[in-house]
Order: C-alpha cells, then structure tokens, then sequence
C-alpha cells in the first residue's frame, strides 16, 4: 500500500461510520422514548450487558450514564451465570448490547431476567432476534456494512451502537435536569471536577501565613512581613483585622524612585489602599482568571466585611489541578 492507499482506506472507514450514525436519527422512534422512560421510572440502576466488542461498549456506555447522573454498571454476561446475577435487582433496568441478537451468553439469560421482573432494552441490529423479541424497548443499531472490507470486524456496528449509547445518556441528563456541578460531584478527582467544586477557601494561605502588619507599621518591617511570609505583598489591617491596604513588590520599586527619606517611611503614607480582593468563596477558577487578566501574583482574601480571612498567590492556583 502507498500513502494514498492509507489515506483512501481512512477516508472509506469514517465514511461508512459516519453513514452508520447518520441512519440512526430517522430510526429514533416510540421505542426510544419507552427506554428513556423506563430508565427515568426504575428505582434501581442500569446494568448494561453485553460480551466481545459489544461488552467493550457496554462498558463505556455504563460509565457514561455513570457520570451523567443515572447510576448504572457493566455486568459480563458470562460472570452474571456464574453468581454475578446476584447483583441486579428487580427494580433495575438491563440494557442489553448484542449486534446479532443471539448472544448465547445473553439469550440465556433473559428468563432470568424475566423472572426477576427486570425490563429489558436491547440495543440490536436485528429486529427480528432473540434479544428483540424478549425487550421492552428494541434500539435498532443495525448498519448495512461493517468498515471492515471482509464485513467481518466490528467496526461500524460498533460505533453505531457507541453514538446511540450516549444518545441515550444525554437524553436522560436533560430529563433529569442534571448540571454542571452535578458533574462536577461525580469528578472531583479530574481537573474538570477541580473548576467546578475547588475554592479560594480550599488553597488560600490562612492565620499565621498570611502575611499582614498592623496601622502605623514603618515601611522597614512590612517589608521584613513580606520575605518572611513569601507571598509578594503584605496586607494592612486595623485593630478588627479589616482589610486598610497593601504593600506590594511592585509598590517598594514606586517608593524607591519616588522617595527621599526611605527609612522613615510608615507603610500607611505608600500603601495601595483600595486593592483588589476576593472572597474564599469564589470559585479557584475564577480567581486565576481574574488574577491571569489583571496580571497580578497575589491577593487578598476578605469577608463581606472586609476582614482579612486569607492570601491567595497566583502560584497556589496553577498547582491545584484547575488547569
């Protein structure tokens, strides 16, 4: 093969898995409301089955609900035969994945389901099989040829079967009113997760790190204040520990070209005194957004009264997985 030999055998494959979904949408019919209805009415969760390259879906397809707000998980039906039925229950739902609709492994299966009451939905692409036969809800997946030239290797079933499976799951999501920050609870491991839930509170410096000196502070020790606690700036605060000014870095190199007497200084007389601030509440997200847009390296962090809670450095949100 040359180079243009790869390239046509590309361009054919995602053709043909493109033509694949594309004959899904005028296939959505009653019987996929009746799935999304089943799912929506079940007390229990989805158990998706299915064995060879539609278990490899199937598994996908139980992660995705997953994660969207529809409790659900992957049962091999070979292992559901052997003592892992035990973990369905009669308020759960199956969706069962079989491109031929006569798995053995899963055919052998269904009086059991029956038995226990379970509603079937079987994601096939033949009407007429096993599996169709016994559903609730038949999702026809069938596609006209596999991308495989030897029509053999799952190839654009598969992908049919993938596309319709999230279908699904987003179908739900919206029924279920489900939000970003539902997400967000379901991953609070990823750096997804981490903009969603993670805030200032959870990575400012507080008490003794904050680097903070009192009214009347000579500029000498605010700046002693600010090497040792290592933030850049130090925050000025009166008696109650409201929020007066700060000093930073940038401010000691305007002192320096501007003042005549420098050790006699007091922080107050060069002090910025309206700074910019945040709240411990405000998502870490937005802060650094905030912080990358005004160029600044730290903050302070203040209450609805404007007493010093915390410090934020520029440093501490990009080590915090939000990005």
């Amino acid at each position: 093969m040359t180079t243009a030999d790869f390239r046509a055998s590309a361009r054919r494959t995602l053709t043909l898995e493109q033509e694949a979904i594309a004959a899904l949408v005028p296939r959505l019919n009653e019987d996929f409301d009746k799935a999304c209805t089943l799912i929506l009415a079940s007390r229990g969760r989805v158990v998706v089955s299915g064995i060879g390259k539609s278990g490899h879906i199937g598994r996908k397809l139980a992660a995705t609900l997953a994660s969207t707000g529809t409790p659900a998980f992957f049962l091999h039906p070979a292992e559901a035969s052997h003592g892992d039925l035990g973990m369905m229950t009669s308020e759960d739902v199956l969706v069962a994945l079989s491109n031929s609709g006569e798995t053995q492994e899963i055919t052998a299966l269904l009086p059991l389901f029956k038995r226990k009451g379970v509603p079937i939905i079987a994601m096939t692409g033949r009407r007429d099989s096993t599996l169709s036969r016994h559903a609730d809800a038949f999702l026809d997946v069938g596609v006209e040829k596999e991308a495989c030239p030897l029509n053999l290797a799952p190839t654009s079933s598969t992908t049919a079967t993938l596309a319709l499976g999230d279908a699904l799951a987003i179908a739900l999501l919206e029924a279920r009113g489900f939000s970003a920050n539902d997400f967000a609870l379901s991953h609070p491991g990823g750096s997804l997760g981490k903009q969603l839930l993670l805030t200032v509170g959870d990575v400012m410096h507080t008490d003794d790190a904050i680097p903070r000196v009192p009214l009347a502070t000579p500029l000498r020790d605010t700046l002693f204040e600010i090497t040792r606690k290592g933030l850049g700036f130090a925050c000025i605060v009166d008696q109650n520990q409201q929020l007066c000014g700060i000093y930073t870095d940038g401010d000691l190199r305007r002192t320096l070209d501007k003042a005549t007497d420098f050790a006699t200084l007091i922080t107050d007389d060069v002090m910025t005194r309206t700074p910019l601030t945040v709240s411990a509440d405000m998502l870490a997200a937005e802060a650094l957004r905030l912080m990358e847009t005004r160029r600044i390296t730290a903050l302070p962090v203040v209450d609805d009264t404007q007493h010093l809670v915390g410090a934020l450095k520029l440093q501490d949100l990009l080590t915090s997985g939000i990005v």
